[in-house]
């Protein structure tokens, strides 16, 4: 075992812990308050809309399917995309309009009044991310938006914002997919039956 090893693992959890101990004693309200409208896009027929660039396009392709096929319980299927998992539309997208349109593009192509956009952005700042609330915006779909680092310009362009008070990306990413995992939870209990 490296030297120092295990004093690292403690101090990096411990740290995470008391990040965790901020945002539930800060964000509780606000997290719940996700959960209601993720529910209440659901229960209407909606589709719940995930993005996110790097390790948060791997969380909406998580989180999509948390929703589709189960969480904790088997269920009826609820309505969730990732906007981040169809290689051939984001490439062509990519080159044909730039890749600050990937998830706009997808946007105006899928998302309707009654639907809600998810974003992830560690920074808030990622063009792509920016552009897709704008989209969102311009088609009547609220945003929420999970950010760190102060939030960004997404903070602006988004319905509710819950930024995580950390400048640290895996940090920031951990706790978002935690907290989505709670309003998964949350939203999957309620709509069961």
């Amino acid at each position: 075992m490296t030297e120092g090893g295990a004093e690292r693992v403690r101090a990096g959890l411990e740290s995470l812990a008391a990040l965790a101990a901020r945002v539930a004693a800060e964000e509780a309200d606000a997290v719940a308050a996700i959960a209601d409208r993720y529910e209440a896009v659901l229960r209407g027929g909606g589709t719940l809309f995930f993005a996110g660039n790097g390790g948060s396009a791997a969380d909406a392709q998580h989180l999509a399917t948390e929703y589709v096929v189960r969480y904790q319980n088997t269920r009826p299927a609820l309505r969730a995309v990732a906007l981040t998992t169809d290689t051939s539309l984001l490439t062509a997208c990519a080159n044909d309009l730039g890749f600050d349109e990937v998830f706009a593009r997808q946007v105006e192509a899928l998302a309707r009044p009654g639907d809600l956009l998810s974003l992830h952005s560690t920074s808030g700042e990622s063009p792509n991310v920016i552009r897709a609330a704008q989209a969102a915006q311009a088609r009547g779909v609220p945003v929420v938006a999970f950010l760190g680092k102060g939030g960004g310009q997404v903070k602006d362009l988004a319905d509710v914002s819950l930024i995580v008070p950390s400048d640290d990306t895996a940090r920031i990413q951990e706790l978002h997919l935690a907290i989505e995992h709670l309003i998964c939870d949350i939203v999957e209990d309620r709509l069961r039956g």
